[in-house]
């Protein structure tokens, strides 16, 4: 990927970072771990984002 990069692909990018975190602690605690996983979670790896 290249170091300069377009504002809106650094705005995407930064968008998903911040969409890609574990759930809170509390949440499980609250939920008695009915909610263990993030459904919309992603791997780097995995799976891309689109565009």
């Amino acid at each position: 990927m290249a170091r300069n990069k377009p504002c809106g692909k650094k705005n995407r990018l930064l968008r998903a970072m911040r969409s890609n975190r574990r759930v809170p602690a509390w949440v499980v605690m609250r939920t008695n771990r009915r909610f263990m996983d993030h459904p919309k979670r992603r791997n780097w790896r995995r799976s891309k984002l689109k565009r």
